[in-house]
C-alpha cells in the first residue's frame, strides 16, 4: 500500500454507484475515528470545478483536474475519508486503501426510485452496478491490494463494514507511529 510518512493519518476513498451507501458510510466513519468526511461533490460545487452540466443524466459534469488541484493540500496531510462515485482519476499517493461499495440490484433500484432519479439515470447506474464498472476501474487504477468491495445491502452490513474499517485504521496507526 502507497504511504506517506508525513501523515498522521490514512486517506480512505469510499467509492461505488449512486446509491449504495457512500456518503452514510463516510459520514459515519469520519464521525467514529475523527477523520475528516470529504464530499467530493460538495466540494467541486463550493470551489466551482464543474465543467457543464449532463441533461439526460441530471447531474453536473466534474472538472477532474480542477478537483485534484483543490484537494492536494489536505489529501496530502491526511486523516481524510473521501466519498464520490469514481476513483480512477485521483492520484494513487492519495489513498491508503480504496473501498467500493456494492449493492443488490433490487436494492439499488428501489434507492435509486426514492431519490426520484429518472429512468435514463436509474438504469445507467444498474448497469454500472451489474457490470461492476466502477470496481473493475479501482482494480485498474490502483495496486490489488489497495481496492477492497464491500457489500452494502443492509444496515447490518454497514455496521459489519464501519467495524472492518475502523479495524484496519487502528492497523495502520500501529504500523505507522
Amino acid at each position: 500500500m502507497a504511504s506517506v510518512p508525513s501523515r498522521v493519518a490514512p486517506n480512505i476513498m469510499i467509492a461505488g454507484t449512486p446509491g449504495t451507501g457512500k456518503s452514510t458510510l463516510a459520514k459515519e466513519l469520519a464521525l467514529r475515528t475523527g477523520l475528516s468526511y470529504v464530499n467530493v461533490g460538495e466540494v467541486a460545487e463550493q470551489a466551482e470545478c464543474m465543467d457543464g452540466y449532463d441533461e439526460e443524466l441530471q447531474c453536473g459534469i466534474l472538472d477532474e483536474d480542477r478537483v485534484i488541484d483543490e484537494l492536494e493540500d489536505s489529501m496530502s496531510q491526511g486523516g481524510n475519508v473521501l466519498d464520490y462515485h469514481s476513483c480512477e482519476f485521483f492520484p494513487e499517493r492519495w489513498f491508503d486503501i480504496v473501498f467500493v461499495l456494492r449493492t443488490d440490484n433490487a436494492i439499488l433500484h428501489s434507492r435509486l426510485t426514492e431519490r426520484g432519479y429518472n429512468e435514463k439515470k436509474i438504469e445507467n447506474n444498474i448497469e454500472s452496478e451489474i457490470f461492476q464498472v466502477i470496481l473493475d476501474a479501482a482494480k485498474g487504477a490502483y495496486p490489488e491490494e489497495m481496492v477492497h468491495a464491500l457489500p452494502s445491502d443492509s444496515a447490518d452490513q454497514l455496521e459489519s463494514n464501519l467495524d472492518r474499517i475502523q479495524e484496519w485504521i487502528e492497523m495502520w496507526r500501529h504500523q505507522h507511529t
